[in-house]
């Protein structure tokens, strides 16, 4: 497997979201779609399905029509990084950009919660984003990685942790 420069995808997010989902780096089979989770077994969309009540069968526009009109943002942290393959294990520490959250944040007042998309966003995300000290209060919360590498957990097991964001969503300001 050779190493590559990855870049992200812009963020997917209306003016309004109120919850943003942070990835570490699009993995090889999304950047080659050119969409967020493309990889088959990865199990980000089945869970926001369940979550949302998106029919599995929906294409992909309709998939984040639907995600941003419920409120949920999705971006990563990264915007570039070097790596072999896909895995968040092989990404190089020391090439390491990292995307405008504290703009994002700033663009988007509604945010009240960010959810960390397995150990490696979260990780990234403490060492390398500094956000100004908010006017409003923001929760953080580690979610189990939906990655098809990181199989300890079942589907039942990460739908029960990611109903946090579904919780999120009613919470009021």
């Amino acid at each position: 497997m050779s190493e590559h420069h990855a870049r992200s995808f812009p963020p997917l997010a209306a003016p309004d979201a109120r919850v943003l989902i942070l990835g570490s780096m699009p993995g090889l089979a999304s950047l080659a779609a050119g969409q967020y989770y493309a990889h088959p077994r990865n199990a980000f969309w089945p869970l926001i399905g369940e979550l949302l009540s998106i029919p599995p069968d929906r294409d992909y526009p309709a998939r984040v029509a639907a995600l941003c009109h419920a409120g949920i943002a999705l971006w990563d942290v990264l915007y570039s990084c070097r790596r072999q393959g896909s895995l968040d294990t092989a990404i190089e520490d020391d090439s390491l950009v990292p995307n405008d959250l504290a703009g994002f944040i700033a663009a988007h007042p509604a945010v009240r919660h960010i959810f960390f998309n397995g150990a490696k966003a979260e990780s990234c995300f403490r060492r390398h984003i500094r956000l100004p000290d908010a006017e409003r209060p923001i929760a953080f919360t580690r979610l189990p990685s939906t990655s098809p590498a990181h199989a300890g957990r079942s589907f039942a097991e990460k739908l029960a942790a990611w109903q946090a964001v579904r919780a999120a969503l009613k919470a009021r300001p």
